[in-house]
C-alpha cells in the first residue's frame, strides 16, 4: 500500500509539475520574457511556499540536477578539442580575472554592508561570482549567438565558472568550522583527482566510447543510441562525484571527446530531449525552493543585495570586457547578460552550511537572492536592448536593409553568399545583401559590395529589407544556423517568396526537406562532385564512365535521402550508403 501511494504521488506531483510549467512557460514566451523566469515562477506557485500543490523540493532537486550535466554534455558535444585550446585565453585569462574579480567584490560587499565574518563572506561571495550557466547557454542558443565572437567569450567565462566549482568547494573545506571535515582529503588530491579523471575520460572516450557507438551504428538500433547516450553522461557524471568532483565538468570533458566524431549530430538529437525537460524540473524545484517567508521578513535586505549583486557583476564585467578590447556595447552585453548568480551557488552554500560557516537562514536568504537574480535577467536583456545594439550617431551607425524594390534579398554575404549575390547581379536581378559581420561588410564596401548590417533570419529585419515585395529570399549563412521553424516562420510571414536554403550537411538537408523552402542546397555537394570528376579523368577514365559514375552517385544519393527524409533517420538506407561511400555519410 505504501508503495502504491509513493507512485500515485509522485504521478501526481509530475502532473501538477508539468501542467504548471506548460502553462506558465506559454504564457511567459508569448510575453517575451523567457522560459527560465517562466519554470522558476511556476514553481514558486504550486510549491509548499504559495499553494502547497507539491513538496519535497530537495529530492526532485537530485534528479533534476541531471538537467545541467546534459547541457555541459551538449556544449562539449559543440566543442572539438581544436576549438577549446583556440578558445584556452578567454577560458583562463577572461574567466578566471571575472571569478575572483567578482568574488572578491561581492564577499567585500557582503562583509562590509551586511556584517557578516569574513569567513562566511567569502562563502557566500565567491559562490555568487558564478553565473548561471543553466539559463544563459539557452538564451544564446535561441538567439543564434553562442558560436559567434561574442557567444564563445560567455561561455568561456561560464566554462571557467564550472571548473572553478573544484577549488571554491576547497577554499570552503579550508575554512570549514565542522570537525568533521578534518578527515576529507585535502586539496591537492583533489586536484590530483580531478587530472586523472579527465585523463581517464578522454582515454575512454577515445578507446571505449567511440567503438561503442561505432557497433550501435552498425546494429542501426536508434533506441540502444539513445540508450548509450545517457549512460556516457551518467558515467562520466558518476565518475566525478564518486571522487567528490563536479558531475557536470565530467559530462562537459565527455561531449568534449566526441565533439570531433561523426556521431555528435545524432548524440545531440537523442539527448536533447531529456536535457530540456531536466533543465525545465530543475527551475521549477528551485522555484519551490524559494523561500517567500525569508523575504517577506526581509524584503528590503533580500531586494538591496540582489541589486547590488547584478550591479556589480555587471559593472566587473563590463570592466573587463573593456580592458579585452571589446566594443563597450558588446562589454555591457556581456555584464547584463552574466550579472545573476548561479545554480550551483545553492549546491556550494550547502557546503557552507555543512561547514558551519554560514546559518541555514542565511542559505535561505542568499539563495532567494540567487533566485531574483536570475529573474531579472530577461527583463535587463530587454530593457538594454537599444542600448547594445549598434551605434546611432551620425557617421558611425550601420545602415540597415531597407526595401528598395530588391527581387532578391540574400542572407549571409559569406564565401557562399558571394557566389550567389554576384551571379545574380551580373543577371541584372536587383539584390537586398545582409550579413551581421562587421568586418565582413567593411571588406566588402572595399570591393564596392553594398551589404547592409542585420540579423536576417528576424522577421522584422527581412520585412524591413522588402521581403513582402520580393520574390526570393535566400539563406546563405554558414553553419547550421538555419531551421525548420525559421523557414516556416518566414514563409508563413511572407508567402509569395521562394525560399532557398544552404544546408551545412545532409543531417541538415534531412530536417528541411519537407518544409517550406523551395530548395535546400548541401553547402559542398557540387564542389565535392566537381573534385571527384577531375580525379577520375586525371586517372584517365573515359569521360562517358565519369558520367555514369556521376548519374548512379546523384541517383543512389537521391534515393537515399527520399528514405531518409520518409524515415526521418539519418541512419536509414544503410544499403544505399555502402554501395555508394563505404566509408561514411558523404555530404
Amino acid at each position: 500500500m505504501h508503495e502504491a501511494g509513493a507512485t500515485t504521488s509522485m504521478l501526481r506531483d509530475g502532473f501538477i509539475l508539468l501542467g504548471a510549467g506548460l502553462a506558465f512557460v506559454l504564457l511567459f514566451r508569448r510575453l517575451g520574457l523567457g522560459a527560465t523566469l517562466g519554470y522558476l515562477i511556476a514553481g514558486a506557485v504550486v510549491g509548499p511556499q504559495i499553494l502547497g500543490l507539491v513538496g519535497d523540493a530537495e529530492s526532485k532537486l537530485g534528479v533534476a540536477e541531471l538537467g545541467i550535466t546534459l547541457l555541459l554534455f551538449v556544449v562539449g558535444l559543440e566543442l572539438n578539442p581544436s576549438r577549446l585550446w583556440r578558445m584556452k585565453e578567454d577560458i583562463f585569462g577572461l574567466g578566471l580575472i571575472q571569478v575572483v574579480a567578482c568574488g572578491v567584490a561581492i564577499s567585500a560587499i557582503i562583509a562590509i554592508f551586511a556584517h557578516f565574518s569574513l569567513p562566511a563572506a567569502f562563502a557566500l561571495g565567491l559562490p555568487l561570482a558564478l553565473s548561471s550557466t543553466a539559463q544563459v547557454l539557452p538564451m544564446l542558443q535561441s538567439a543564434g549567438r553562442l558560436r559567434t565572437p561574442f557567444g564563445e567569450r560567455a561561455f568561456s567565462i561560464l566554462l571557467f565558472q564550472d571548473l572553478s566549482i573544484i577549488p571554491l568547494i576547497t577554499i570552503i573545506a579550508a575554512m570549514s568550522r565542522n570537525p568533521a571535515d578534518t578527515g576529507g582529503p585535502p586539496g591537492w588530491l583533489l586536484v590530483i583527482y580531478t587530472v586523472a579523471a579527465i585523463v581517464g575520460l578522454i582515454l575512454a572516450g577515445r578507446f571505449v566510447l567511440r567503438p561503442l557507438f561505432r557497433g550501435i551504428g552498425n546494429l542501426g538500433e536508434r533506441e540502444m543510441f539513445v540508450f548509450a547516450a545517457l549512460f556516457t553522461v551518467i558515467a562520466s557524471a558518476a565518475l566525478m562525484e564518486a571522487l567528490g568532483l563536479s558531475t557536470a565538468l565530467g559530462a562537459f570533458v565527455a561531449g568534449v571527446m566526441l565533439a570531433d566524431s561523426p556521431y555528435r549530430h545524432e548524440l545531440e538529437t537523442d539527448v536533447e530531449p531529456f536535457r530540456s525537460i531536466l533543465l525545465g524540473l530543475f527551475f521549477l524545484t528551485i522555484g519551490m525552493m524559494l523561500n517567500l517567508h525569508a523575504i517577506a521578513e526581509r524584503p528590503l535586505f533580500v531586494l538591496a543585495m540582489a541589486l547590488a549583486l547584478i550591479a556589480t557583476k555587471a559593472l566587473v564585467i563590463f570592466l573587463i570586457g573593456v580592458a579585452f578590447r571589446m566594443s563597450w556595447r558588446g562589454a555591457l552585453a556581456l555584464g547584463v547578460l552574466l550579472s545573476q548568480g548561479g545554480e550551483f551557488g545553492f549546491v556550494l552554500f550547502a557546503q557552507a552550511q555543512n561547514a558551519y560557516l554560514i546559518a541555514p537562514d542565511a542559505a535561505s536568504l542568499f539563495g532567494a537572492i540567487i533566485t531574483l537574480s536570475m529573474a531579472t535577467t530577461p527583463f535587463l536583456m530587454m530593457a538594454t536592448r537599444k542600448l547594445r545594439e549598434q551605434p546611432a550617431v551620425v557617421g558611425e551607425e550601420r545602415e540597415g536593409p531597407n526595401a528598395d524594390g530588391a527581387n532578391a534579398l540574400v542572407v549571409g554575404y559569406g564565401r557562399f553568399g558571394q557566389t550567389v549575390g554576384q551571379i545574380m547581379l551580373a543577371s541584372d536581378i536587383p539584390v537586398t545583401l545582409i550579413d551581421t559581420d562587421i568586418e565582413m561588410i567593411d571588406i566588402a564596401a572595399e570591393f564596392g559590395a553594398k551589404v547592409y548590417y542585420g540579423d536576417g533570419t528576424r522577421i522584422d529585419v527581412l520585412r524591413q529589407a522588402g521581403a513582402a515585395e520580393a520574390e526570393l529570399i535566400l539563406f546563405c549563412i554558414d553553419g547550421d544556423q538555419i531551421t525548420p521553424d525559421i523557414v516556416e516562420g518566414v514563409h508563413e510571414a511572407f508567402p509569395g517568396a521562394a525560399i532557398y536554403v544552404r544546408a551545412y550537411d545532409r543531417r541538415a538537408l534531412v530536417k528541411l526537406k519537407n518544409g517550406a523552402a523551395t530548395l535546400v542546397v548541401r553547402e559542398v555537394m557540387e564542389s565535392a562532385v566537381k573534385m571527384a570528376r577531375a580525379a577520375l579523368d586525371g586517372l584517365g577514365i573515359d569521360k562517358a564512365e565519369i558520367n555514369r559514375a556521376e548519374e548512379m552517385y546523384r541517383a543512389r544519393d537521391k534515393e537515399r535521402l527520399r528514405i531518409q527524409i520518409e524515415a526521418g533517420d539519418i541512419r536509414a538506407a544503410r544499403a544505399l550508403t555502402a554501395q555508394q561511400v563505404p566509408w561514411g555519410d558523404g555530404k
